[in-house]
């Protein structure tokens, strides 16, 4: 995973859409700190989800889960 500023973002744009295109995640940095706020995938990564049961909503409802979706089952039905 490269990381890049937002200048360097800028001023090289359609070389990083180039490597997002190949498979590769790029991180962007901010400010002087070079704090990571954001990140561009590939769309690829986005599609990709897992299929869950909803228990007693089986058949009703539908819902779908990225591969990297990070919470337990416990700690998001508590919330």
């Amino acid at each position: 995973m490269k990381s890049l500023t937002v200048g360097e973002l800028k001023s090289s744009f359609s070389a990083v859409l180039d490597r997002v295109i190949a498979g590769e995640t790029i991180v962007i940095c901010y400010g002087r700190s070079h704090r990571q706020v954001a990140a561009i995938v590939p769309i690829e990564s986005l599609a990709q989800a897992k299929k869950r049961t909803l228990g007693i909503l089986q058949g009703t409802a539908k819902a779908r889960f990225a591969d990297d979706f990070g919470i337990d089952d416990e700690t998001l039905f508590s919330a």
